[in-house]
């Protein structure tokens, strides 16, 4: 696979774990889940940035590069329990959107028809369209569900006359089939964007959209939950798709188009450890780190410790699959086991 490498950064894997080259099936053979960087953001409309966003992702931890994260909050060591491989970034020239995202698209297949998940990190919102195409692939159609942490809905039609960018992918998803629109949930919708004929199409899809309103009125934990019964109704798999701009911006201030009110660092983090545990993940990105407009890496930071928080659910998900005293997150942390 084609490499950047040094271009955006150190050629270095994530956290220090064993790298795999997607040209080569039997480097990654046997894998749990494979890290793929997609580092593209031609499809930005506001702050450009992003395409630094896998290398800081990579790298923005202050532990030892050593392929071992022990999680406190799960009793597990998800970079060794499970096994996690690093595949390098696929080449993306901004100039060319389309062969960007077939190169993505291609390299998210491979990983996912592998029975590995594929883990992107992004580059901006405009991967969702590969990420989560590439990964549908590889299973039944109409069997993937979608959930989506973000500020902004994605589901714009054309912009600046063309079809793809990062707020067009969900729109893009739902027309191809990869996902329906029945089955597309979405956390974290606060602002003034979309429009009411946009608003107007996303209900036309019957997609489930939870407002930051509704959340702050209902709940986060009870909205996940409404969210979680609808997304496994008829499907086998969910894609998980989280755009940093999901946080405030106090939260998570590098990124393209921040939007003040939305979730805690905290709340996204024990989202997503949620979801990872109690849901079969099939596929997952992270996207909308721009390192350029971040404040002391709080948001490669974040994005990072997301990245820890899903893989430390699947690694406790397949523990209590196996027997033995399930997780209780009222244990105490020194309680002798």
């Amino acid at each position: 696979m084609p490499r950047y490498g040094p271009m955006y950064g150190p050629d270095i894997t994530f956290l220090g774990v064993d790298r795999c080259d997607l040209d080569d099936p039997a480097s990654y053979e046997g894998a749990d889940v494979v890290i793929v960087g997609a580092p593209f953001d031609g499809g930005t409309s506001n702050r450009p940035g992003a395409r630094f966003g896998p290398m800081a992702l990579r790298q923005a931890c202050y532990l030892p590069h050593d392929g071992s994260r022990p999680s406190l909050a799960l009793r597990v060591d998800a970079l060794r329990d499970l096994r996690v491989l690093d595949a390098g970034d696929v080449e993306c020239y901004s100039g060319d959107v389309e062969g960007s995202l077939a190169a993505i698209e291609e390299a998210v297949h491979r990983v996912a028809a592998s029975g590995a998940i594929p883990l992107v990190l992004g580059g901006d919102h405009t991967v969702a369209l590969p990420d989560a195409r590439g990964t549908a692939r590889a299973y039944a159609p109409g069997r993937t569900s979608m959930i989506h942490f973000d500020a902004h809905a994605d589901t714009g039609n054309i912009a600046f006359g063309h079809l793809y960018g990062h707020g067009q992918p969900m729109r893009r998803l739902i027309e191809s089939g990869a996902i329906r629109g029945d089955r597309f949930l979405q956390i974290g919708l606060r602002g003034y964007w979309p429009e009411p004929e946009t608003l107007s199409w996303m209900a036309a899809q019957n997609m489930r959209s939870y407002e930051m309103t509704e959340i702050v009125a209902r709940g986060l934990e009870e909205c996940l939950t409404e969210s979680f019964a609808i997304a496994l109704d008829e499907c086998d798999q969910i894609f998980l798709s989280v755009d940093i701009d999901v946080c405030d911006p106090g939260h998570a201030p590098g990124t393209g188009t921040p939007e003040p009110g939305g979730l805690t660092a905290r709340q996204l983090l024990d989202a997503v450890r949620r979801i990872c545990y109690e849901l079969p993940v099939a596929g997952m990105e992270v996207v909308e780190v721009a390192p350029p407009y971040d404040h002391a890496d709080i948001t490669a930071y974040l994005g990072n410790r997301v990245i820890l928080e899903a893989l430390s659910g699947m690694a406790r998900r397949r523990k209590d699959a196996q027997g033995g005293p399930r997780w209780d997150p009222r244990q105490p942390l020194l309680d002798g086991r």
